[in-house]
């Protein structure tokens, strides 16, 4: 069989606290992401994919493949989710665990740029961010396994891109209400801006 790569935390680095706890709640969009990333196996060999999810709405707001689990996986998948918000993100927890990609240098450093908090999970621990394993789970259920084997990482990219797209459009949710992530969040900011209306008299 194939040898399965496994995230490997460096021991060596100061690690983020962890902010979440197990608690993967949040009252509004943006307030914690969770990231983690998988990996698949193609006929040219591995690709790599990592997923950064909101925790309010279940929305992939940021994604990225490559055939290395090097920081710029997990780093351009972050800046997606970034560019994808285009909002002040301010307060946000991102949460992830203790694999290098996540604790490395500029990985943290574009967090502090855009005054995110990062939240490291402890390691060897799958249950501390298990909302992002989950994800991944269900992306090799309902995608990567059934419309396998898989010839190309181009091949597979391509897949994933519509799936990601199909994931948040259309994808009903049981933890959100029977909803999309898309419905999810249209419905919070329509909710917020009837609020903020002034009341006529």
């Amino acid at each position: 069989g194939q040898k399965v790569r496994t995230t490997r935390a460096d021991l060596g680095d100061v690690r983020a606290p962890d902010l979440v706890k197990r608690d993967f709640t949040a009252t509004a969009p943006d307030q914690l992401w969770v990231a983690d990333f998988t990996y698949c196996s193609t006929w040219q060999g591995w690709l790599y994919v990592a997923f950064v999810l909101d925790v309010y709405s279940r929305r992939i707001v940021g994604w990225n493949s490559a055939s290395s689990m090097t920081t710029d996986l997990t780093l351009t998948a972050l800046n997606m989710a970034v560019w994808s918000r285009n909002r002040p993100l301010a307060g946000l927890r991102a949460h992830s665990d203790a694999g290098s990609q996540y604790t490395a240098l500029r990985y943290t450093e574009r967090l502090a740029d855009i005054a995110a908090a990062p939240s490291i999970g402890t390691v060897a621990d799958s249950y501390d961010n298990a909302m992002a394993e989950s994800l991944n789970g269900i992306f090799k259920t309902e995608m990567y396994k059934p419309m396998g084997p898989w010839k190309t990482r181009d091949q597979l990219e391509y897949a994933i891109y519509e799936y990601v797209d199909w994931y948040n459009m259309r994808r009903l949710h049981e933890q959100i209400g029977m909803i999309t992530p898309a419905e999810k969040e249209a419905n919070y900011y329509a909710s917020t801006r009837n609020q903020n209306q002034p009341v006529l008299a």
